[in-house]
């Protein structure tokens, strides 16, 4: 059978590799190839690139209003959810995530091109008092121009659109690398872009590695700001490259997140929470809560009902509706979460259930959720990211042990907090070191609210009007309306 073969998409149109080279994706749950896809080089970044900056500089770009930007991106939503099912079938084909969990991102994702449609006119500068009633002084912002988006496997669309909706929606043009392990998606979404009337070479995609294409987008001098999410070696290494040229960066890290849960929780409740925080998304997220730490009070009754919900998840087909747990995304990381958990063993880790591939009558990357006791915070297993789906399930006596235990780590994403304590949870949420905080819940997203890393889990924020502005540059205006004679040329004025 012919494979289908993908090119980039550059300035509005389909181009061949400069090289003339593919690369093959594979299904995660069968290992049958679904497409090549093109293997971008410095030359076709230079294309995208000098694309998306010919587009920025048009005339008919920089007359496009705020407003009429808004009603492309809405129209953008709206061609999204017309090709919500064909886009979810990609999704789960590419990376292995349940087809049902991608049909319900598929709604939810137009509303970040609409919410996004909204802001595009409300990016608003201000007046700035001065000294002398014949000097205005004023602010306004002003798109950055060419912006740089390197996305993940784990989330492709998701985690594109929450970058590619505020740069066009602030008046940026873009070049997109996608993950090699999942390009199909993101191709289709700048075809869409196309469709919903941006003007060619507004949003580029080129695919490829990311030593090869990746690289050379980060290094294409044009490049106004570079957003990233991925790892947090890679984002520091973006981030000195960015910082020596002198542009900005945003950069959504690695995480190790604290799942807490106290004594007075609801236990049903807190157990359901964990289940989500580490095995959905058979743990591939940013945001898993890969620490539970629980009070010694109900530390028991919480560790069985974690087993025995882990012990009946459904692990298989992605594609079948009943299906709970799929593949890891690609060969090595499912080498990497196993070399985890025996290293975890190593360390004196017990296994209470999980900890292998399992037999699911189809060949692809699958692991067992594992759940791991008789851990502390200092082993590798509780301070290295796994992406994968691993909880270490670990006791604690008190608020201030516990508020130690999970602040120590480089990483500060997310935690979850599980009590019915409101000032507890008030204070926990003070003092806990990470961007985003849950409490009685997890896992939980909008386009509104902001998402921002500390520590090593990044710089930048994404989603909610904040990441309006890192798509956007402040400039100072200053108007002297006094027609008589100018002042002392010495002396500073204000």
């Amino acid at each position: 059978m012919m494979t289908t073969r993908l090119d980039h998409f550059i300035g509005g149109e389909h181009r061949a590799p400069a090289d003339g080279e593919y690369l093959e994706s594979t299904n995660p749950a069968t290992l049958e190839t679904l497409y090549s896809f093109a293997r971008g080089t410095g030359a076709d970044i230079a294309q995208a690139v000098e694309a998306a900056q010919r587009a920025f500089d048009s005339t008919a770009w920089q007359r496009t209003t705020p407003t009429q930007r808004g009603h492309l991106l809405r129209r953008f939503g709206d061609l999204i959810g017309q090709n919500a099912e064909e886009l979810a079938r990609f999704e789960s084909q590419d990376n292995g995530k349940l087809l049902r969990e991608m049909k319900g991102q598929l709604q939810g994702l137009p509303e970040y091109l609409y919410y996004y449609a909204g802001l595009a006119d409300k990016v608003q500068g201000s007046q700035i008092p001065t000294n002398s009633p014949e000097v205005i002084n004023f602010t306004q912002r002003e798109a950055l121009g060419v912006v740089g988006l390197i996305t993940p496997w784990n989330s492709p669309m998701t985690l594109t659109i929450s970058k590619l909706a505020p740069a066009l929606a602030a008046g940026n043009t873009t070049v997109i690398k996608p993950s090699e392990y999942t390009s199909r998606t993101i191709l289709r979404l700048a075809e869409l872009a196309d469709e919903a009337g941006f003007p060619a070479g507004a949003v580029n995609v080129v695919t490829g590695l990311g030593a090869e294409a990746g690289q050379a987008l980060v290094d294409a001098p044009q490049l106004a700001k570079i957003s990233f999410t991925g790892s947090t070696r890679t984002g520091s290494a973006i981030a000195k490259s960015a910082a020596g040229r002198f542009i900005g960066s945003t950069l959504e890290l690695g995480g190790k997140s604290p799942n807490i849960v106290f004594d007075d929780a609801n236990v049903s409740n807190a157990a359901m929470g964990v289940i989500a925080g580490i095995f959905a998304a058979a743990g591939q997220t940013c945001i898993a809560g890969s620490r539970v730490f629980v009070q010694r009070g109900v530390y028991d009754e919480l560790l069985e009902k974690v087993t025995a919900r882990a012990a009946s998840i459904v692990i298989g087909d992605p594609m079948a509706e009943d299906t709970e747990l799929g593949p890891l995304a690609f060969a090595a990381q499912r080498d990497k979460v196993e070399e985890y958990v025996r290293l975890g063993e190593g360390e004196g880790g017990q296994i209470a259930y999980g900890g292998n591939r399992p037999d699911v009558g189809l060949p692809g990357y699958f692991f067992e959720p594992t759940v791991l006791t008789e851990t502390t915070n200092d082993m590798r297993i509780c301070q290295e990211e796994i992406f994968g789906p691993v909880a270490a399930i670990m006791p604690f006596d008190t608020e201030e042990e516990v508020l130690g235990l999970a602040n120590d780590t480089e990483y500060g994403l997310a935690a979850g907090v599980w009590t019915q304590n409101l000032a507890r949870g008030m204070r926990m949420s003070q003092r806990l070191d990470t961007g985003t905080v849950w409490i009685n819940m997890y896992r939980a997203m909008s386009p509104m609210s902001p998402r921002q890393g500390f520590k090593n889990s990044g710089v930048g924020v994404e989603h909610g009007l904040e990441s309006m502005h890192e798509y956007t540059r402040l400039k100072s205006v200053w108007i002297n309306t006094d027609e008589g004679p100018v002042a002392d040329p010495f002396v500073l004025g204000r």
